[in-house]
């Protein structure tokens, strides 16, 4: 190993707090080091603020660093409380395995995890058959309540409520980190800076239990300049399943991040060397859209490899220059019969999905963020006919960035 990986990371912005810093390097810059990251399946798909994680272990794994991606089969039973209001919803245990098992398909995509050069393992196999009075005379006896709730993820939680249930969730993932080093000699654990009390609980637990050395590093959540986190559209969350977020509207959703982000997103999201990085993030004017047009071109390759980042461009292209290629835009295919004696925008909307009923299409339309074929449309009782259509297509756009191809069958 040359460059020491805990210094690409910094300079890329990734890392937030370590509990050893100088520790952390010196382990990194030796021999392969075993870490992990937990992917809890509450979806079927990781999300763009997801990917960050993805791109650390990528990082890691680049660097001859093994990684373990931990899919918690086993904590999504509890539910994470850090950052929510409320208790989140319960999930059924066929949803839960449904999902793990497309997250873990997610994630080989992106790492090797053959066994040797990276480990994908879910911590339903240890925690669902746990023998509850040994757990708490074993594990729980390490864990003070006074500081578990002085922890921000419990504090946040302390005047709505918080259940015994979420309250375990803490020892459960320091658990997760004990066995993992137990297994595999794991002794680093990673995660978004909201895990920061949950990774301490880990590395803590490991000193006491088996008086070896452990460590915790967090990195910062994907946000905005103004502190905002990223991941969602108008549409909703912007997923790495191409059938859930199109590569289309991967690519728009990068290509529209506002300029204070871009040199931001294109250290966090990109394998761009950092001087290109820093080029590409001081540019100014119109020179700033050649920077986002790199970040979504590049960003989209990594999820969805170069054909289909190719494809998007073209498409994203099409729409403001001829000639361009508009086949990646995602479109809804409808009978030409339906046309013939019109059908109603606010029907439109909802049945390609732009609305969720005709109420907020309307509202929509009213509001005046409805486009058919670059025209905004003012009137709620429009009616689509077929001669609204261009061979055999129609344009619809939603505010200044969702846009929907309707096809004629």
């Amino acid at each position: 190993m040359t460059t020491n990986v805990f210094d690409v990371l910094k300079e890329r912005g990734f890392i937030e707090q370590a509990t050893h810093e100088d520790e952390i390097r010196e382990l990194l810059g030796k021999d392969p080091v075993t870490f992990y990251i937990g992917f809890d399946p509450t979806a079927d798909s990781l999300h763009v603020g997801h990917f960050i994680q993805v791109m650390v272990m990528m990082h890691m794994q680049r660097a001859g660093h093994v990684p373990i991606a931990l899919v918690g089969g086993g904590t999504v039973m509890v539910g994470d409380p850090t950052g929510k209001t409320e208790m989140r919803k319960m999930l059924s245990v066929e949803d839960i395995n449904n999902n793990a098992e497309s997250i873990k398909k997610q994630l080989e995509k992106y790492l090797i995890l053959d066994g040797e050069k990276g480990i994908v393992a879910n911590n339903a196999d240890w925690l669902t058959n746990l023998n509850y009075i040994e757990f708490l005379r074993d594990i729980g006896k390490h864990f003070s309540v006074n500081r578990m709730l002085t922890a921000e993820c419990f504090k946040s939680r302390m005047e709505k409520g918080l259940s015994f249930l979420e309250f375990n969730y803490m020892i459960m993932q320091g658990y997760d980190f004990l066995e993992l080093n137990n297994r595999y000699g794991c002794v680093l654990e990673l995660g978004g800076n909201d895990q920061w009390s949950n990774i301490i609980a880990g590395v803590e637990l490991i000193r006491r239990v088996k008086r070896k050395p452990a460590f915790g590093l967090t990195f910062k959540l994907l946000t905005t300049s103004e502190g905002k986190k990223m991941g969602k559209s108008e549409a909703g969350a912007v997923w790495i399943d191409k059938e859930k977020t199109a590569p289309y509207d991967l690519y728009q959703y990068l290509r529209n991040v506002d300029d204070a982000d871009v040199e931001n997103c294109l250290a966090l999201l990109t394998f761009l060397p950092m001087d290109e990085v820093r080029r590409l993030g001081s540019l100014e004017g119109a020179e700033i859209n050649k920077a986002k047009e790199i970040l979504a071109f590049e960003f989209t390759k990594i999820v969805h490899g170069e054909e289909e980042a190719i494809n998007a461009q073209n498409a994203a292209k099409a729409l403001f220059a001829s000639g361009g290629n508009a086949t990646s835009m995602p479109s809804t295919e409808i009978e030409s019969s339906k046309f013939e004696e019109g059908m109603g925008i606010l029907t439109l909307l909802t049945e390609i999905g732009l609305s969720a009923s005709n109420g907020e299409a309307r509202r929509l339309v009213q509001q005046g963020g409805i486009y058919v074929n670059e025209e905004r449309i003012t009137d709620f009782r429009m009616q689509i006919t077929l001669d609204n259509f261009q061979d055999g297509k129609l344009m619809i756009r939603k505010g200044k960035k969702v846009h929907h191809q309707v096809v004629l069958v």
